[in-house]
């Protein structure tokens, strides 16, 4: 088994995402995964969070290693997802993965039929810190 990688969290996004699993009715594997992020976690106040960092409703691009394919995604708290397309909650467990981890990092997407696709971290096109928008 490979060792994570290093997270940063903002204590803003800790604290709420602490009250979102506290409120869960019928916690789970996906709750758990969640927890474990949170507790491995280097946590920062919101503006020491580095730029290029994925934090709660963050979209990031990400590029296919294997065909250079790129795509953006939003983690979004489960309440915003709504099924829209390119909005994937934290509670997934490809969106806990996703939390914290910076550009250049690397994880591997689950998608359809069992595949796995191994996705490369390129660019936090908008984070919530960096543009100062603290309040969702």
């Amino acid at each position: 088994m490979s060792e994570l990688p290093g997270i940063t969290l903002s204590s803003l996004d800790v604290s709420r995402l602490e009250a979102l699993l506290a409120g869960l009715s019928n916690p789970g594997a996906e709750s758990d995964a969640l927890q474990d992020e949170l507790d491995r976690a280097n946590v920062v106040e919101p503006h020491e969070v580095p730029p290029t960092v994925v934090t709660m409703n963050s979209t990031v691009r990400f590029a296919v290693e294997q065909t250079g394919e790129e795509f953006e995604m939003t983690l979004c708290y489960p309440r915003d997802v709504n099924g829209q397309p390119g909005r994937v909650s934290v509670l997934a467990p490809i969106g806990s993965a996703l939390l914290g981890l910076s550009v250049g990092q690397e994880i591997d997407w689950p998608v359809p039929g069992g595949k796995i696709r191994h996705v490369r971290i390129v660019d936090v096109t908008y984070q919530p810190e960096r543009a100062g928008d603290l309040h969702r």
